[in-house]
């Protein structure tokens, strides 16, 4: 037996399986000792629907110790929602909950923990400034890395 499907259905499956495979539409991130990120720069293509980051945690402490995680805002808000997520403890990870600041998010990893995140790219505008930031107090103002949306 043959099934037959309407044209717009078969293009709108095509369609989401291509965006879903497309590998510029994601990128592992490395979360590393020396509060350091690997890429420290991202550039999202504006033909994503979606992005995905994989945060890869590559220390051995745990996440009480040395925690790691990746957090995108606008680079002016940061330091507003670096304030609020230090008064939010580490029960929130460092984070102010219901934050609407926060653009998008990965948990707080230990060493050797991975954690991912995707987020629709029309949050994202062309020209605006944005900063990816890890929330650990000790970590949150050395360990950035920049994001632009590609025109």
């Amino acid at each position: 037996m043959q099934y037959r499907y309407p044209l717009a259905l078969v293009a709108l499956l095509a369609t989401g399986a291509a965006h879903a495979a497309d590998p510029a539409c994601s990128i592992d991130v490395e979360g590393q000792p020396g509060k350091k990120f690997a890429p420290n720069h991202i550039v999202v293509p504006a033909t994503c629907k979606d992005f995905t980051v994989r945060l890869i945690h590559t220390g051995k402490n745990s996440k009480e110790k040395a925690g790691h995680n990746w957090v995108l805002t606008k680079t002016e808000d940061i330091d507003a929602v670096m304030v609020d997520g230090i008064k939010a403890g580490a029960a929130h990870d460092f984070l102010a909950p219901g934050d609407g600041r926060i653009l998008a998010k990965t948990p707080m990893l230990g060493g050797g923990e991975t954690a991912t995140v995707t987020f629709p790219v029309s949050r994202l505008a062309a020209g605006q400034s944005y900063t990816f930031y890890c929330s650990f107090p000790a970590h949150a103002q050395h360990m950035r890395g920049t994001l632009a949306l590609q025109p």
